[in-house]
């Protein structure tokens, strides 16, 4: 395997998968910091801190669905390994068919979900009041945003990264563009942002089907006799539904300590909860920076788990591991040396500035922290070990972020920070002890039984 990781085809295979993903993830938090400085530059924080509790509503509500994209992609990534093309249409309908009906619940439960989350947000009547108007209207993306999910897991699942990074440049970008024409242009505020989100999903959910339609043409997937009938099979949905619930459960963990960020720091005041929401931005750069490599371990582990081919399995990790920690010291050195200035560019309220630069060092340590949970992710992802990654992540949130929270309270804001950097660095622990757990037993190609 050694002599295979200092082959430069090798890294370069990494990078024809994960270069795309990362300058396509870029464009993801790009929207959230347009976002960011188009409202911020208004006249009032609380403007800003509303449109900062609403979109993490709307987070929490569409990330915690996040497994449809990493499900589809460990099982997509499998099938082309095993040469399965039924398997990998049913993984696209299967996939579709949950999506919808996942965006049919939100929509009919739109009132009691919003009124659930705002209970707990708490925040000044001002944010409330601008954090529902957004939600109210970005809602009604659900049925595209899910959808986007499937198709875009599925793409990268057969090893096609370019897909993925047109469909989502073009809908961020739609997004940034209609996102200052709505609040600069037509004085829409908050409506407009979310606005701008809805009609960009549903563009890029249009783009993404005919890039699906273009791929099956391509490598000739058709649908045969019996297809649906073996689609709906009642085990091969509790099968999928199965790794799901642990997927969710990793998801709802996860969102949870995003959600506390914003939620706690709502209590700490506007000027704290506009600032937070400032270096959440940077923070969205850091992850989606990294899961580009995440998205690029997914598909090579899956399609080796597919082939059953242990050295290829070993490799694909090894690379991205080291690609990931390279990214991670880059992101140190950048925020380091331009972190205040970012911070200048996206508001102009003098308080806001104040408190964002003062608590910009945990930003600065984040990416050694957080690197390696990233890659270890995608590889549990790739093998479909969904039990593994629940676990482990239910260790982390409730063994680590909240009692470091609980016992740094006393430091307010800066101990919100601490049990975020802590919690990023316990994910990376935990599972590269469920890593080597496994590996020592038996090894993901043989011990998964979910092939």
């Amino acid at each position: 395997m050694w002599s295979s990781f200092f082959n430069a085809a090798r890294h370069r295979q990494v990078f024809v998968l994960a270069l795309p993903m990362v300058l396509s993830n870029i464009t993801v938090p790009l929207l959230g910091l347009v976002d960011t400085i188009v409202i911020g530059h208004l006249e009032h924080s609380y403007y800003l801190g509303g449109v900062a509790v609403g979109a993490t509503v709307i987070s929490l509500i569409f990330w915690l669905l996040g497994f449809l994209r990493m499900s589809t992609t460990g099982l997509a990534a499998q099938a082309v390994g095993a040469a399965d093309n039924e398997r990998l249409l049913q993984v696209l309908a299967r996939g579709c068919l949950l999506a919808w009906g996942l965006a049919l619940g939100i929509l009919l439960l739109q009132q009691p979900l919003t009124e659930l989350a705002f209970w707990l947000v708490g925040g000044s009547a001002e944010v409330q009041i601008y954090g529902r108007e957004y939600v109210m209207v970005r809602i009604w993306s659900a049925p595209a945003a899910l959808t986007n999910l499937v198709l875009l897991g599925w793409l990268l699942g057969n090893q096609n990264a370019r897909a993925p990074m047109l469909l989502l440049i073009l809908g961020n970008g739609a997004n940034i563009l209609l996102d200052v024409w709505f609040v600069l242009g037509l004085g829409w505020q908050v409506k407009g942002a979310a606005a701008a989100s809805v009609l960009a999903d549903y563009l890029a959910s249009a783009l993404g089907a005919w890039l699906v339609w273009r791929t099956m043409k391509q490598r000739h997937l058709r649908p045969v006799a019996g297809f649906w009938q073996r689609v709906l099979h009642v085990a091969a949905f509790k099968r999928l539904l199965g790794l799901n619930r642990d997927i969710f459960i990793r998801a709802l963990c996860l969102q949870l300590t995003f959600a506390f960020m914003t939620f706690q720091g709502a209590r700490l005041g506007d000027d704290v909860l506009a600032a937070n929401a400032v270096l959440m931005n940077f923070l969205m750069f850091i992850s989606f920076g990294l899961d580009g490599f995440a998205y690029a371990v997914e598909a090579m582990v899956g399609k080796a788990v597919g082939e059953r081919n242990r050295a290829a399995f070993r490799l694909a990790c090894a690379l991205n591991v080291f690609w990931g920690g390279v990214v991670a010291i880059l992101f140190v050195l950048f925020f380091a040396l331009g972190g205040n200035t970012l911070i200048s560019w996206i508001t102009s309220i003098e308080a806001v500035r104040e408190q964002a630069s003062e608590y910009l060092p945990w930003l600065i340590l984040m990416p050694l922290a957080a690197c390696w949970c990233f890659i270890l992710d995608g590889i549990f992802i790739g093998t479909t070990r969904g039990s593994d990654m629940r676990d482990m992540m239910l260790l982390s949130t409730a063994g680590v972020f909240f009692p470091v929270w609980f016992l740094a309270q006393s430091l307010g804001n800066h101990g919100l920070w601490l049990a975020m950097l802590c919690f990023m660095l316990a994910r990376g622990v935990t599972l590269g002890w469920a890593w080597w757990r496994v590996e020592r037993r038996q090894g993901f190609i043989i011990s998964d039984g979910t092939r």
